[in-house]
């Protein structure tokens, strides 16, 4: 994510700053011109869960708007874990605006979300982050971090954020509108396999027995190994991370004869050189951890069957929606 500028004073404000350190001025950003904008109302929801981004005519901003359910907000941590939840949500929709993806002149469809909690007033629940058919159900317990530490020391995965979770579910549904691209499927089918073979038992497989000797000459994770439909969703979510980590890195002033000041990864077209530039500054950023002794921020491999399909859903997703055909009911 790149540095913004305070439309009333110029000082340097991030994307999730609600007032100008500087001056005091309210933010608002606007999604639909990609910055923080100088004149704008505050979301419905600003005050609830902190909320920056400017408010539509139903007064809740374009982010917003798409959530359809929301935790319990009396009960436990549940309107903390809810905002660190939409906090992420508008991190991965900005992010893909950066494409024209899921903007106000994207003409195709929308995600909806459902933000459940496990903490409910009638006792504890099983909530499932999972896509179905372009609604998104996101569990914001796991914005507790030493919850979701839990959980990814009892399935044994190497990266698991609250972003992370957000990016792969999104995935998923922008298969649902890739699909309308006549090229797209049979491209994916060649590269990732057959999306038809059958997915509960696939999954049921892979946690019975785990990934297949060898998963990771093709694979992102030992999870994407597990069905198409996963390879892509995980692989998507690790092309969003590598982007977002060049554009966070020259916006800090981490720049390079590839990568100089002001160079946009966004408007990049050679897939290969985002996948090496993501890598070696992710590379970079793990041999400063070590030094003071925590973990990799990116802990993961990329060979040459990985950047091969990271490349490929570059190629798809850098060319955003205008690639994709609207269907004459308004839907892509």
């Amino acid at each position: 994510m790149r540095i913004f500028s305070c439309p009333s004073c110029g000082g340097e404000v991030n994307f999730s700053n609600t007032d100008c350190l500087a001056c005091g001025q309210p933010l608002h950003f606007d999604i639909a011109v990609g910055d923080f904008v100088a004149a704008g109302a505050d979301c419905t929801n600003r005050p609830a869960i902190g909320c920056n981004w400017v408010a539509g005519d139903s007064g809740l901003c374009w982010s917003c708007a798409m959530t359809r359910v929301i935790p319990e907000t009396m009960e436990g941590e549940n309107r903390l874990h809810w905002a660190k939840s939409e906090t992420a949500k508008r991190r991965v929709l900005a992010q893909l605006g950066r494409w024209g993806w899921f903007t106000p002149a994207d003409t195709g469809r929308l995600p909806v979300f459902r933000m459940l909690s496990e903490v409910t007033s009638d006792g504890p629940r099983d909530v499932v982050m999972a896509h179905g058919d372009g609604e998104i159900t996101i569990n914001v317990t796991e914005a507790d971090v030493l919850e979701r530490m839990e959980r990814r020391e009892e399935l044994g995965e190497k990266l698991r954020t609250m972003i992370g979770h957000i990016r792969h579910e999104i995935a998923h549904f922008l298969f649902l509108r890739l699909c309308d691209a006549p090229d797209f499927l049979p491209a994916f089918r060649a590269l990732m396999g057959d999306e038809t073979a059958d997915y509960a038992a696939a999954l049921a497989r892979h946690y019975d027995a785990g990934p297949p000797e060898g998963w990771g000459a093709a694979h992102v994770t030992p999870y994407a190994s597990a069905h198409p439909h996963e390879d892509w969703a995980e692989t998507l979510a690790h092309l969003l991370h590598l982007v977002d980590i060049i554009d966070c890195a020259v916006a800090a002033g981490w720049i390079s004869a590839e990568a100089p000041a002001g160079y946009d990864a966004y408007a990049e077209l050679d897939g290969q050189k985002v996948i090496t530039l993501g890598a070696d500054y992710a590379m970079g950023v793990n041999h400063i951890n070590r030094s003071i002794g925590l973990g990799d921020i990116y802990p993961f491999v990329l060979t040459d069957g990985v950047r091969d399909k990271l490349a490929f859903v570059h190629g798809w997703l850098g060319a955003g929606p205008v690639s994709v055909p609207v269907s004459s009911d308004g839907t892509s």
